[in-house]
């Protein structure tokens, strides 16, 4: 689905042997590896260079860069020579995760005995002389089907460094005004591999304006007509959005330069409206459904963030407000007594317009209510037309983001929850949210290390994916939801 804008990971393993180890404890090893894997229905390359010294990795690594290989396995099935084994993956220079073999039995602790469990320290030790980012399990010494589970757990790391290697992100206009919230140092995305392109409102204006009366517009019109069914309220504004959306379509195609994938960071009010004659909203939402995420408001690590939970979930994301309280009748009614969760735990989360209508229920085409007050508080909905409005389907989600400070660090938070079965009974994007000790976790992570007010969502459960890949990035505060009697720092232990 999102294969265009999202990598593929071809994942390969390679084993190393320190030389007073016997080579074939770690080739067996590996070979042991790779048919579980296999038996599993899941591929992987399988190195046939045994890495023992520095001629050996070089060979290695070219060995598996041609045949396709962007992430790699570095398995110790003994103790491991540390100098080559870290070389290669300076060599390789794609992701690579690093895990050690478990002794098999008690009846071959001579020459069966491999040492990993102490090689894994050296290995580590010389990763980070070299500087070199690595994905190391919680657990990374384990038997054959062991090291299957954490490659399962290193793929979505690997896609999402390799995605964030070939990520572009382009905006469009300054941030709203007022809006100082959505700060977006850019230092720390070129840190991270993401490169940044930065336009006008005036630029967006001009190119869609070369694409009145483009030819392609009725099939977008279909499309769109299809996707919106019955709530199609405003048919004779779709070709208005369709102009609009090949209009992005074609400036990422024409602006990805060197880079292999595209997010976008637009500003959608208040002169967009005026201007433009609609709202985004709809639009953004079906790019975001193609795999190209769009956030609202120019929020760069919005748009950052939405990317890594696309790589993690291969799934839709969405971004949102973290909005507003849930009245209290409607927790009494609704919520106390059908689910274990507390009022401070729910919350509810909340955007125009720009959340795909395959997370939606019952969706129509409508006007943005906002912005109708704003700009046309006298008149018919005119231009304030064009969000996709509708309630978020119940289901498991992960709350998370990724932040560049204002001081120039990075920092983050994950935390996973569900969207409840309840009507928010209001207008936009909105679902009932609940998330565990999610008033502690507002006050004393949200607020306290100031965050803004947008949160990205994955619709299921990829907290252990996301806090994986963070630690990856080399992102130190990783902030989560804090069980009840473990208190956070700045957390008041005689409050309750």
């Amino acid at each position: 689905m999102f294969q265009n804008n999202v990598p593929d990971v071809h994942l390969g393993i390679v084993a190393v042997s320190r030389d007073c180890f016997p080579m074939e404890l770690s080739e067996n090893r590996r070979k042991a590896v790779v048919a579980t894997y296999k038996e599993k229905g899941k591929e992987i390359y399988e190195c046939p260079v045994v890495i023992e010294n520095e001629a050996d990795a070089v060979k290695a690594a070219e060995d598996l860069l041609a045949n396709g290989v962007n992430a790699t396995v570095v398995y110790l099935g003994n103790f491991g020579p540390e100098t080559p084994e870290t070389i290669f993956a300076q060599k390789f220079g794609g992701p690579v995760m690093y895990a050690a073999a478990a002794e098999e039995t008690q009846e071959n602790l001579i020459d069966g005995r491999g040492d990993a469990y102490c090689g894994m320290l050296n290995a580590s030790y010389n990763l980070g002389i070299r500087s070199i980012k690595a994905y190391i399990p919680e657990y990374p010494v384990g038997t054959a089907s062991e090291i299957c589970d954490m490659m399962d757990d290193f793929i979505p790391v690997a896609r999402t460094a390799i995605g964030l290697s070939g990520l572009k992100i382009i905006a469009f206009g300054p941030r709203p005004n007022d809006f100082l919230a959505c700060n977006a140092p850019i230092k720390k995305l070129f840190d991270l591999g993401v490169e940044i392109e930065e336009n006008s409102e005036l630029d967006l204006l001009v190119a869609v304006k070369e694409h009145d009366n483009d030819p392609r517009i009725p099939a977008v019109v279909a499309d769109m007509e299809k996707e919106l069914g019955a709530g199609n309220k405003m048919p004779t504004l779709l070709p208005k959005l369709a102009q609009f959306e090949l209009t992005l379509l074609d400036w990422a195609e024409a602006h990805k330069g060197s880079r292999k994938y595209v997010a976008f960071a637009n500003k959608c009010w208040p002169a967009f409206q005026t201007q433009f004659g609609f709202c985004p909203c709809y639009v953004n939402s079906r790019l975001t459904g193609r795999g190209i995420p769009v956030s609202c408001e120019v929020d760069i690590y919005g748009a950052l963030s939405e990317y890594i939970g696309l790589c993690a979930s291969e799934d839709v994301v969405t971004l949102l407000d973290i909005n507003n309280s849930v009245p209290a009748d409607m927790y009494l009614e609704s919520i106390k007594d059908q689910y274990c969760y507390t009022h401070k735990d729910t919350f509810m989360g909340f955007h125009c317009g720009n959340t795909n209508a395959g997370k939606l229920s019952e969706y129509e085409m409508k006007y943005q209510l906002i912005q109708h007050r704003c700009l046309e508080p006298d008149k018919e909905p005119d231009v304030s037309r064009g969000t996709l409005e509708g309630n978020l389907l119940p289901g498991p989600i992960t709350f998370f983001r990724l932040q560049g400070t204002a001081e120039g660090g990075l920092k983050s938070y994950v935390a996973e929850g569900e969207i409840l079965p309840v009507a928010p009974r209001s207008f936009g994007g909105i679902g009932v949210f609940a998330i565990p000790e999610m008033g502690r976790f507002y006050r004393h992570v949200l607020i306290a290390k100031r965050y803004p007010h947008h949160g990205a969502v994955a619709f299921g459960h990829f907290g252990k994916a996301i806090f994986n890949i963070m630690k990856y990035l080399g992102v130190e505060d990783v902030a989560f939801n804090q069980p009840k009697g473990v208190y956070y720092p700045t957390e008041n232990p005689f409050e309750n």
